[in-house]
């Protein structure tokens, strides 16, 4: 890892005011993904894997049902629709494509032309390549607990949406990198993703560990009440901001709750629905959190405290321009702008895990 990210310190500490939070607090990494050129050899968002090459790439089987959503892209075309966005200017001239990127895309032109000739439009009941959405190596990761002897975690994703849920399908791969001797080094692509939002873009990672307490909906409505006693808060000292003295559970959850972004361990992000147990299917263990893919670093306003140190220039800055929101790195947009959770068996994590959007 060649960079840096910092969580700014929190307002004040959770477990000196509320000393009954103390025994919720759980370990977390933020990865804090940033555009790069990531190898097979590192952790990585969107980046290529140590795929081993007398191994099958994986294929969604699902069926995949052709409507026109308007968005399909191939994720060529996606990562040049990026780029040149990345290089809009107030002028709202369109940046011409390097000759390094025209060629790649008459390529990818030609491909989908040959495609297109030998099958359908469509991949209505054909398996579908698997797009990377995350590697991540124990060297960098610690709070992975790998089954065995692995030591590297491999995610990814079909860019369909599936029923009933109308989310990408994922899978899962345990492996020890030591004894991935021959690489794949042209693994296959989808022709088309749903929205652009599925096709990751290659990050960087920059690992950080962090403590979290739980998202307001994960504590007993006794914690909850004892949140909004604003005489307590104002015990922890001069950094709390009056300004929350009316609704004092707003401060739990906008600084110092969980965190926002990419992240390993920690707390769950509830907000869609309200918290439920999952359960392994296999042996009943109740299920733990392992990897929340984020589509927003932090948010806007309040939500700003939780970009690193090293952005907060850009983070108050912004961009009024499309593509150049420093809060999306990694161009990945799940639900609406949502998070997509990914639960393993704490027990046995080769066990089948399960995955939810929130």
């Amino acid at each position: 890892m060649s960079f840096v990210r910092t969580t700014p310190p929190r307002p004040v500490e959770v477990s000196a005011v509320f000393p009954e939070l103390a025994p919720l607090a759980r370990p977390a990494i933020r990865l804090h993904p940033r555009p790069g050129t990531p190898s097979v050899g590192d952790s990585s968002v969107g980046g290529p894997l140590m795929w081993p090459a007398g191994e099958p790439w994986p294929h969604c089987a699902d069926a995949h049902l052709h409507v026109d959503t308007g968005f399909r892209e191939s994720p060529t075309e996606v990562r040049l629709a990026r780029r040149l966005r990345s290089r809009w200017r107030p002028d709202d001239q369109r940046p011409a494509l390097t000759p390094e990127e025209a060629a790649l895309s008459a390529r990818n032109a030609a491909w989908l032309a040959e495609r297109y000739e030998a099958s359908p439009p469509w991949p209505a009941d054909c398996p579908v390549p698997m797009l990377p959405v995350a590697q991540l190596f124990l060297r960098d990761i610690a709070l992975l607990r790998p089954p065995g002897q692995a030591d590297l975690l491999q995610v990814l994703w079909c860019p369909y949406e599936h029923e009933p849920h109308y989310k990408p399908a994922t899978a899962l791969f345990w492996r020890s990198a030591a004894e991935i001797v021959d690489i794949l080094t042209t693994p296959p692509e989808p022709y088309e993703a749903d929205y652009p939002g599925y096709v990751p873009e290659p990050c960087v990672l920059a690992p950080e560990a962090i403590t979290e307490y739980p998202n307001i909906l994960d504590l007993s409505p006794e914690l909850q009440r004892m949140l909004e006693d604003w005489n307590r808060w104002q015990a922890a000292g001069a950094d709390v901001d009056v300004s929350y003295a009316q609704n004092p559970r707003e401060l739990y959850s906008l600084h110092l709750g969980n965190a926002p972004g990419w992240k390993v361990g920690g707390w769950p992000p509830w907000g869609r629905t309200d918290p439920y147990r999952r359960y392994c299917s296999v042996c009943e263990a109740q299920m733990a959190p392992l990897l929340t893919i984020a589509s927003r670093e932090w948010d806007g306003g309040a939500g700003r405290n939780w970009a690193p140190q090293e952005d907060q220039a850009a983070a108050l800055a912004g961009s009024n321009y499309p593509g150049q929101n420093p809060s999306q790195p990694t161009g990945v947009e799940v639900g609406s702008t949502d998070n997509m959770q990914i639960y393993v068996c704490p027990t046995s994590p080769e066990h089948p895990h399960t995955d939810l959007i929130q």
